[in-house]
């Protein structure tokens, strides 16, 4: 059964997802300077949160061990990194520039893995190939995948319908180019649910009123049809949910 937090106030909702983030850091690390933590994150509003949470809390920042944080996107649009529709763009501009200089002085950051850009623009073989290199580069399992839910129940660029059957039923391979995504840009790579699968911790951060409908459908309907219904069918016990009061509006107070 997943796990299920509620949040009435905003600033509540960042402190402790900032806590969960730093309890799972803890644990990969165990003392161990030499251990390192895997963690992948989703982009969208999934970045500001994170600046909030892991940057400007004064509770939070000094315990992050930046240089043992090694950093993976859940999905990528094909488009060059100063695209705003990049993922890896987002969380620069508003996670790593920042952090770089947090209390007037030089912080080492994460390790980051990012797509090959050179590749962007080439075509379906170059796609299938970022892809490919992608895969390549993820650890055997991840310390902590942090997602988010779309209004669809996607998540990662895992979307509902038979023609995406190819995504979310790919079991074998760990990253898969999207060809065909009903939301621009129609290119992407993207986790499968087998990576999510092996997982230690799973985290999903849904805010806002125009996800209550399907926050209903995910948590309470449990639809199997959608992504986000699979993954806490997949990983279970190891998925936890961070809702604030709108998005759980439809949600019952003894779930």
């Amino acid at each position: 059964m997943v796990k299920l937090q509620r949040f009435t106030k905003e600033k509540t909702l960042v402190h402790e997802f900032g806590r969960y983030i730093l309890e799972k850091q803890d644990l990969a690390l165990a003392g161990n300077d030499d251990a390192v933590f895997n963690i992948a994150i989703s982009g969208g509003s999934m970045n500001q949160v994170l600046y909030e949470s892991l940057v400007t809390d004064k509770n939070i920042f000094p315990h992050i061990k930046w240089p043992q944080w090694r950093i993976f996107f859940c999905d990528e649009r094909l488009v060059p990194f100063e695209s705003p529709q990049s993922n890896y763009g987002q969380f620069k501009r508003t996670v790593l520039d920042p952090l770089v200089h947090e209390d007037d002085q030089l912080n080492l950051g994460p390790t980051v893995y990012t797509i090959n850009e050179s590749l962007i623009g080439g075509g379906e073989t170059a796609n299938k190939k970022i892809a490919e290199e992608y895969d390549s580069l993820l650890p055997a399992s991840f310390d902590l995948i942090l997602l988010g839910c779309g209004d669809d129940g996607h998540t990662c660029s895992l979307f509902p319908g038979v023609e995406f059957n190819y995504l979310v039923e790919e079991m074998d391979r760990k990253v898969l180019w999207c060809y065909n995504s009903p939301k621009p840009p129609k290119d992407r790579i993207t986790f499968t649910l087998t990576v999510i699968a092996e997982a230690k911790n799973v985290c999903f951060l849904v805010k806002g009123f125009a996800k209550k409908a399907i926050m209903h459908d995910v948590l309470i309907v449990k639809n199997g049809e959608l992504p986000s219904v699979l993954v806490n069918e997949m990983v279970g016990t190891k998925v936890t949910w961070f809702l604030d009061e709108e998005a759980g509006a439809l949600i019952p107070q003894n779930c």
